[in-house]
């Protein structure tokens, strides 16, 4: 079964190779052609519901021209408070231009304080970028921003393969700023993964290398979720996310990191809050 499993693997990425080299090659789009694309990503993902624009609820911020089409930043700045009454439950991030248009769906809880979000992702063509906010009732709100990227799909890794595999898994998390209990507060999580999207060739041999990348993130702190992450190849190279919670005294951090190779890898880091807090 892993056998049958490695050959649809390789198979798809050979298909979505020939596309990266056909959106490399055509002609960028202007954005009023990238539009065309979002009817049927809307349609599969999100059904018939209706989507309101994201004003008061989320801000997005990317660059309109990217430096480097294989890390584009993308950040989403929540506008609202998260509460046990109301606060956004769901983040979905979505490229229209990409062969895997959702960059993954990401989870917050009341417990985050803030459901802001920055991280980065794969651009393959001219396109739009969406964030799609779900709200704990199931309202959704859009934010939109066109970028003027082509290529990052199939972009040579960072590192070679052997590099790659040697450091895979390896995690870091990262306070930023003080840290005081029951208060918002911002971290870091990064996880070593070459995040192969299937579209992409081997430097030395020059074949093409299977997709091989990471499937879900799930951070936690002392058992209640805190982040979760479900994503496909559009996540950039060694998968890094900015976010917000409300730490406690004397808490763990814990990180549960799944790929598409049936690999898991486990993290975690004691809390430190600020003297007296």
């Amino acid at each position: 079964m892993m056998r049958q499993a490695s050959k649809a693997r390789l198979g798809l990425a050979m298909i979505l190779a020939l596309a990266a080299m056909l959106a490399a090659t055509a002609a960028p789009r202007p954005a009023s052609a990238a539009e065309d694309a979002w009817p049927d990503i809307r349609a599969a993902v999100f059904g018939n519901r209706d989507i309101a624009d994201a004003d008061g609820v989320i801000a997005l911020e990317t660059p309109y021209r990217a430096n480097d089409a294989a890390v584009v930043p993308v950040s989403v700045t929540a506008l609202v408070p998260q509460t046990a009454e109301r606060y956004i439950s769901k983040l979905t991030l979505v490229i229209d231009e990409n062969p895997a248009p959702v960059v993954g769906t990401f989870g917050f809880f009341p417990q985050n304080g803030l459901a802001s979000l920055s991280t980065r992702v794969r651009v393959n063509a001219y396109t739009n970028v969406r964030a799609v906010a779900e709200m704990n009732d199931g309202s959704l709100y859009m934010a939109t921003n066109y970028v003027k990227a082509a290529g990052g799909c199939s972009a040579p890794a960072g590192k070679d393969h052997e590099a790659a595999m040697a450091r895979l898994g390896q995690m870091r998390f990262r306070q930023i700023g003080d840290w005081r209990a029951g208060e918002p507060a911002e971290a870091q999580f990064m996880v070593s993964h070459p995040n192969y999207s299937g579209m992409q060739t081997d430097q030395v041999t020059q074949l093409w290398i299977p997709a091989d990348y990471v499937r879900t993130i799930a951070l936690s702190m002392d058992g209640e979720p805190v982040l979760t992450f479900d994503g496909d190849i559009s996540m950039s190279e060694n998968p890094s996310v900015r976010f917000y919670v409300k730490p406690k005294p004397g808490a763990t951090l814990s990180a549960h990191v799944t790929d598409t190779e049936e690999r898991s890898f486990d993290g975690a880091w004691p809390v430190k809050l600020e003297p007296g807090s």
